[in-house]
Protein backbone atom coordinates (compact mmCIF):
# COMPACT_ATOMS: atom_id res chain seq x y z
CA UNK A 1 0.00 0.00 0.00
CA UNK A 2 1.54 3.30 -1.10
CA UNK A 3 1.55 6.30 1.21
CA UNK A 4 -0.20 9.45 -0.08
CA UNK A 5 1.91 12.54 -0.65
CA UNK A 6 2.01 14.89 2.32
CA UNK A 7 0.84 18.47 1.76
CA UNK A 8 1.10 21.02 4.54
CA UNK A 9 -2.29 22.32 5.74
CA UNK A 10 -1.13 25.88 5.09
CA UNK A 11 -0.49 25.01 1.43
CA UNK A 12 -3.89 23.33 1.07
CA UNK A 13 -5.68 26.39 2.44
CA UNK A 14 -3.63 28.70 0.21
CA UNK A 15 -4.42 26.65 -2.89
CA UNK A 16 -8.12 26.65 -2.10
CA UNK A 17 -8.12 30.40 -1.46
CA UNK A 18 -6.29 31.07 -4.75
CA UNK A 19 -8.77 28.86 -6.60
CA UNK A 20 -11.76 30.66 -5.11
CA UNK A 21 -10.33 34.13 -5.74
CA UNK A 22 -9.59 33.38 -9.38
CA UNK A 23 -13.12 32.13 -9.92
CA UNK A 24 -14.62 35.22 -8.30
CA UNK A 25 -12.34 37.59 -10.25
CA UNK A 26 -13.67 36.25 -13.55
CA UNK A 27 -17.05 37.78 -12.74
CA UNK A 28 -18.16 41.38 -12.47
CA UNK A 29 -17.92 43.37 -9.27
CA UNK A 30 -20.74 44.66 -7.08
CA UNK A 31 -20.90 47.73 -4.85
CA UNK A 32 -23.10 48.57 -1.86
CA UNK A 33 -23.20 52.11 -0.47
CA UNK A 34 -25.01 53.56 2.52
CA UNK A 35 -26.75 56.89 1.96
CA UNK A 36 -29.29 59.07 3.75
CA UNK A 37 -32.38 57.16 2.65
CA UNK A 38 -31.04 53.62 2.88
CA UNK A 39 -28.57 51.35 1.09
CA UNK A 40 -27.90 51.32 -2.65
CA UNK A 41 -26.69 48.08 -4.27
CA UNK A 42 -25.25 48.38 -7.77
CA UNK A 43 -24.02 45.55 -9.98
CA UNK A 44 -23.07 45.22 -13.62
CA UNK A 45 -25.08 42.32 -14.97
CA UNK A 46 -25.64 41.51 -18.68
CA UNK A 47 -28.49 39.13 -17.83
CA UNK A 48 -32.08 40.21 -17.21
CA UNK A 49 -32.98 36.97 -15.41
CA UNK A 50 -29.88 35.77 -13.52
CA UNK A 51 -29.97 38.47 -10.87
CA UNK A 52 -27.19 39.17 -8.39
CA UNK A 53 -29.34 41.26 -6.04
CA UNK A 54 -32.57 40.16 -4.36
CA UNK A 55 -34.60 40.44 -1.18
CA UNK A 56 -34.30 37.85 1.56
CA UNK A 57 -36.75 39.30 4.05
CA UNK A 58 -38.27 42.60 5.13
CA UNK A 59 -35.54 45.27 4.99
CA UNK A 60 -32.89 42.60 4.30
CA UNK A 61 -31.20 42.25 0.91
CA UNK A 62 -28.86 39.64 -0.52
CA UNK A 63 -26.18 40.17 -3.16
CA UNK A 64 -23.62 37.78 -4.57
CA UNK A 65 -20.72 37.67 -7.01
CA UNK A 66 -18.88 34.72 -8.51
CA UNK A 67 -20.60 31.56 -9.74
CA UNK A 68 -24.30 32.23 -10.10
CA UNK A 69 -25.48 28.69 -9.34
CA UNK A 70 -23.49 28.69 -6.09
CA UNK A 71 -24.54 32.05 -4.66
CA UNK A 72 -28.13 31.47 -5.76
CA UNK A 73 -28.19 28.29 -3.65
CA UNK A 74 -27.09 30.41 -0.72
CA UNK A 75 -29.78 32.98 -1.48
CA UNK A 76 -32.50 30.33 -1.43
CA UNK A 77 -31.12 28.89 1.82
CA UNK A 78 -31.19 32.38 3.35
CA UNK A 79 -34.79 32.97 2.33
CA UNK A 80 -35.85 29.65 3.87
CA UNK A 81 -33.91 30.29 7.09
CA UNK A 82 -35.39 33.78 7.44
CA UNK A 83 -38.95 32.58 6.78
CA UNK A 84 -38.59 29.75 9.26
CA UNK A 85 -37.20 31.97 12.01
CA UNK A 86 -39.85 34.61 11.41
CA UNK A 87 -42.61 31.97 11.58
CA UNK A 88 -41.26 30.21 14.68
CA UNK A 89 -40.49 33.37 16.66
CA UNK A 90 -41.21 36.86 15.37
CA UNK A 91 -40.51 38.78 12.18
CA UNK A 92 -38.53 41.27 14.28
CA UNK A 93 -36.15 38.46 15.27
CA UNK A 94 -34.91 38.07 11.69
CA UNK A 95 -31.81 40.24 11.24
CA UNK A 96 -28.85 40.52 8.88
CA UNK A 97 -26.25 39.64 11.51
CA UNK A 98 -27.71 36.21 12.28
CA UNK A 99 -28.10 35.45 8.56
CA UNK A 100 -24.51 36.51 7.94
CA UNK A 101 -23.31 34.18 10.69
CA UNK A 102 -25.24 31.28 9.16
CA UNK A 103 -23.73 31.98 5.75
CA UNK A 104 -20.28 32.19 7.34
CA UNK A 105 -20.70 28.76 8.93
CA UNK A 106 -21.79 27.21 5.63
CA UNK A 107 -18.96 28.74 3.60
CA UNK A 108 -16.38 28.02 6.28
CA UNK A 109 -17.44 24.37 6.50
CA UNK A 110 -17.27 23.93 2.72
CA UNK A 111 -13.93 25.72 2.45
CA UNK A 112 -12.34 23.60 5.16
CA UNK A 113 -13.76 20.14 4.45
CA UNK A 114 -14.81 19.94 0.80
CA UNK A 115 -12.48 19.35 -2.12
CA UNK A 116 -13.57 22.51 -3.93
CA UNK A 117 -14.48 25.77 -2.17
CA UNK A 118 -17.42 27.86 -3.31
CA UNK A 119 -16.34 30.58 -5.74
CA UNK A 120 -18.55 33.28 -4.24
CA UNK A 121 -18.60 36.39 -2.12
CA UNK A 122 -21.92 37.48 -0.69
CA UNK A 123 -23.37 40.52 1.01
CA UNK A 124 -26.23 40.73 3.49
CA UNK A 125 -27.58 44.24 3.93
CA UNK A 126 -30.23 45.44 6.35
CA UNK A 127 -31.95 48.82 6.32
CA UNK A 128 -32.55 49.90 9.92
CA UNK A 129 -35.29 52.06 11.39
CA UNK A 130 -32.75 54.88 11.55
CA UNK A 131 -29.77 55.61 9.33
CA UNK A 132 -27.26 54.63 12.00
CA UNK A 133 -28.91 51.20 12.28
CA UNK A 134 -28.12 50.18 8.67
CA UNK A 135 -25.85 47.12 8.44
CA UNK A 136 -23.59 45.68 5.76
CA UNK A 137 -22.06 42.22 6.20
CA UNK A 138 -19.55 41.02 3.62
CA UNK A 139 -18.93 37.25 3.73
CA UNK A 140 -15.93 35.80 1.90
CA UNK A 141 -15.52 32.39 0.27
CA UNK A 142 -13.83 31.00 3.42
CA UNK A 143 -16.52 32.16 5.83
CA UNK A 144 -14.81 35.33 6.97
CA UNK A 145 -17.38 37.95 7.99
CA UNK A 146 -16.66 41.66 7.69
CA UNK A 147 -18.90 44.31 9.19
CA UNK A 148 -18.53 47.06 6.59
CA UNK A 149 -18.91 50.74 7.38
CA UNK A 150 -20.27 53.06 4.73
CA UNK A 151 -19.70 50.90 1.67
CA UNK A 152 -18.64 47.45 0.50
CA UNK A 153 -17.10 46.16 -2.73
CA UNK A 154 -17.46 42.52 -3.77
CA UNK A 155 -15.64 40.66 -6.51
CA UNK A 156 -13.54 42.07 -9.30
CA UNK A 157 -9.84 41.51 -9.80
CA UNK A 158 -8.78 43.72 -6.89
CA UNK A 159 -7.47 46.48 -9.11
CA UNK A 160 -7.68 50.04 -7.83
CA UNK A 161 -8.79 52.92 -10.02
CA UNK A 162 -8.66 56.67 -9.75
CA UNK A 163 -11.89 58.31 -10.95
CA UNK A 164 -11.85 62.02 -11.60
CA UNK A 165 -14.53 64.12 -13.22
CA UNK A 166 -13.74 64.59 -16.90
CA UNK A 167 -11.38 61.60 -17.15
CA UNK A 168 -11.77 57.92 -17.82
CA UNK A 169 -11.02 55.69 -14.84
CA UNK A 170 -7.26 55.24 -14.45
CA UNK A 171 -5.95 51.89 -13.19
CA UNK A 172 -3.50 52.44 -10.36
CA UNK A 173 -0.47 50.20 -10.64
CA UNK A 174 1.60 49.18 -7.64
CA UNK A 175 5.05 49.77 -9.10
CA UNK A 176 8.08 48.66 -7.12
CA UNK A 177 11.26 50.69 -7.40
CA UNK A 178 14.76 49.79 -6.35
CA UNK A 179 18.11 51.52 -6.07
CA UNK A 180 18.38 54.99 -7.57
CA UNK A 181 14.81 54.84 -8.90
CA UNK A 182 13.49 54.25 -5.38
CA UNK A 183 15.65 57.07 -4.04
CA UNK A 184 14.26 59.51 -6.60
CA UNK A 185 10.65 58.47 -6.02
CA UNK A 186 10.97 59.03 -2.28
CA UNK A 187 12.97 62.24 -2.63
CA UNK A 188 11.69 65.75 -3.18
CA UNK A 189 8.75 65.57 -0.79
CA UNK A 190 9.90 68.70 1.03
CA UNK A 191 11.50 71.94 -0.11
CA UNK A 192 14.82 71.04 1.51
CA UNK A 193 14.86 67.63 -0.17
CA UNK A 194 14.19 69.17 -3.58
CA UNK A 195 16.95 71.73 -3.15
CA UNK A 196 19.40 69.03 -2.02
CA UNK A 197 18.52 66.93 -5.08
CA UNK A 198 19.06 69.95 -7.33
CA UNK A 199 22.46 70.58 -5.80
CA UNK A 200 23.46 66.95 -6.38
CA UNK A 201 22.22 66.89 -9.98
CA UNK A 202 23.48 70.36 -10.95
CA UNK A 203 20.04 71.93 -11.45
CA UNK A 204 19.77 75.68 -10.98
CA UNK A 205 15.99 76.09 -10.81
CA UNK A 206 12.71 74.31 -11.43
CA UNK A 207 9.23 75.16 -12.73
CA UNK A 208 6.56 73.41 -10.68
CA UNK A 209 3.15 72.32 -11.98
CA UNK A 210 0.36 70.68 -9.93
CA UNK A 211 0.96 67.20 -11.52
CA UNK A 212 -2.01 65.18 -10.24
CA UNK A 213 -3.63 68.48 -9.38
CA UNK A 214 -3.92 69.24 -13.09
CA UNK A 215 -7.41 67.78 -12.81
CA UNK A 216 -8.46 71.15 -11.35
CA UNK A 217 -9.51 72.02 -14.90
CA UNK A 218 -11.32 68.73 -15.61
CA UNK A 219 -14.81 70.06 -14.94
CA UNK A 220 -17.34 72.08 -16.94
CA UNK A 221 -18.05 74.12 -13.78
CA UNK A 222 -15.70 77.07 -14.35
CA UNK A 223 -16.32 78.66 -10.95
CA UNK A 224 -15.52 75.39 -9.20
CA UNK A 225 -12.38 75.11 -11.31
CA UNK A 226 -11.38 78.65 -10.34
CA UNK A 227 -11.83 77.83 -6.65
CA UNK A 228 -9.51 74.82 -7.03
CA UNK A 229 -6.97 77.00 -8.83
CA UNK A 230 -7.01 79.51 -5.97
CA UNK A 231 -6.51 76.68 -3.47
CA UNK A 232 -3.49 75.39 -5.42
CA UNK A 233 -2.04 78.90 -5.73
CA UNK A 234 -2.41 79.51 -1.99
CA UNK A 235 -0.68 76.24 -1.11
CA UNK A 236 2.02 76.64 -3.76
CA UNK A 237 2.99 80.12 -2.60
CA UNK A 238 2.95 79.17 1.08
CA UNK A 239 5.20 76.21 0.31
CA UNK A 240 7.55 77.51 -2.39
CA UNK A 241 7.26 81.30 -2.08
CA UNK A 242 10.37 81.68 0.13
CA UNK A 243 12.46 79.81 -2.49
CA UNK A 244 10.73 81.22 -5.59
CA UNK A 245 14.07 81.93 -7.25
CA UNK A 246 14.94 78.22 -7.26
CA UNK A 247 11.53 76.50 -7.03
CA UNK A 248 9.02 78.44 -9.12
CA UNK A 249 5.42 77.24 -9.04
CA UNK A 250 3.13 78.29 -11.87
CA UNK A 251 -0.04 80.10 -10.78
CA UNK A 252 -3.02 78.19 -12.15
CA UNK A 253 -5.81 80.15 -13.81
CA UNK A 254 -9.28 78.85 -14.77
CA UNK A 255 -9.70 80.90 -17.93
CA UNK A 256 -13.32 79.86 -18.52
CA UNK A 257 -14.27 82.23 -15.71
CA UNK A 258 -12.92 85.41 -17.29
CA UNK A 259 -13.69 87.80 -14.44
CA UNK A 260 -12.32 85.40 -11.85
CA UNK A 261 -9.30 84.68 -14.07
CA UNK A 262 -8.43 88.39 -14.32
CA UNK A 263 -8.63 88.74 -10.54
CA UNK A 264 -6.47 85.65 -10.01
CA UNK A 265 -3.83 86.84 -12.49
CA UNK A 266 -3.59 90.14 -10.62
CA UNK A 267 -3.42 88.33 -7.28
CA UNK A 268 -0.67 86.00 -8.55
CA UNK A 269 1.38 88.92 -9.90
CA UNK A 270 1.06 90.81 -6.61
CA UNK A 271 2.28 87.77 -4.71
CA UNK A 272 5.34 87.32 -6.91
CA UNK A 273 4.58 84.27 -9.06
CA UNK A 274 6.94 84.07 -12.02
CA UNK A 275 4.54 82.46 -14.50
CA UNK A 276 0.97 81.36 -15.19
CA UNK A 277 -0.54 78.05 -16.28
CA UNK A 278 -3.75 78.05 -18.32
CA UNK A 279 -5.73 75.06 -19.55
CA UNK A 280 -5.38 74.21 -23.22
CA UNK A 281 -9.11 74.88 -23.64
CA UNK A 282 -11.08 77.42 -21.56
CA UNK A 283 -13.97 75.05 -20.84
CA UNK A 284 -13.28 71.36 -20.32
CA UNK A 285 -14.46 69.00 -23.03
CA UNK A 286 -13.82 67.84 -26.56
CA UNK A 287 -13.49 70.54 -29.25
CA UNK A 288 -16.91 72.12 -29.75
CA UNK A 289 -17.59 75.18 -31.89
CA UNK A 290 -20.21 76.30 -29.37
CA UNK A 291 -17.65 76.46 -26.55
CA UNK A 292 -15.85 79.77 -25.92
CA UNK A 293 -12.29 79.77 -27.24
CA UNK A 294 -9.24 81.94 -26.62
CA UNK A 295 -9.50 83.77 -29.96
CA UNK A 296 -12.84 85.37 -29.07
CA UNK A 297 -13.14 89.02 -27.94
CA UNK A 298 -14.58 87.99 -24.57
CA UNK A 299 -11.07 86.88 -23.54
CA UNK A 300 -9.46 90.24 -24.35
CA UNK A 301 -9.64 91.37 -20.67
CA UNK A 302 -7.73 88.24 -19.65
CA UNK A 303 -4.95 88.78 -22.21
CA UNK A 304 -4.76 92.45 -21.20
CA UNK A 305 -4.39 91.49 -17.52
CA UNK A 306 -1.66 88.97 -18.37
CA UNK A 307 0.17 91.58 -20.46
CA UNK A 308 -0.08 94.15 -17.66
CA UNK A 309 1.26 91.57 -15.18
CA UNK A 310 4.15 90.85 -17.59
CA UNK A 311 4.04 87.12 -16.78
CA UNK A 312 4.79 84.29 -19.22
CA UNK A 313 1.98 81.83 -19.99
CA UNK A 314 2.33 78.05 -20.04
CA UNK A 315 -0.09 75.40 -21.34
CA UNK A 316 0.45 71.97 -19.76
CA UNK A 317 -0.25 69.07 -22.10
CA UNK A 318 -1.91 67.11 -19.28
CA UNK A 319 -4.80 69.54 -19.14
CA UNK A 320 -5.99 67.24 -21.89
CA UNK A 321 -6.67 69.41 -24.92
CA UNK A 322 -4.51 70.74 -27.75
CA UNK A 323 -4.37 74.59 -27.56
CA UNK A 324 -4.40 74.66 -31.37
CA UNK A 325 -8.04 73.51 -31.24
CA UNK A 326 -8.99 76.69 -29.37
Amino acid sequence: MSMPFYVAPEQVMKDRADYARKGIARGRALVAVRYVDGIALVAENPSNTLRKISEIYDRIAFAGVGKYNEFDQLRVAGVRAADLKGYQYSRDDVDARSLANQYAQILGQIFTHEMKPMEVEILVAEVGAHGNDDQLFHILYDGTVMDEKGYSVLGGDGAKFQKTEGFRPIRLSALKFEGEDLERVEAGLTVDERLAAHARDGIDCEIIFPNKGLTIWATPDVEFSQAMCRAWNDWAWETFGPTNDRLSPMACIASGDVAGAVAEVQRAAKRGFRGLCLPCKPVWGAPDWEHPNYNLPEFDPLWAAIQDADLPVTFHVSTGRDPRTA
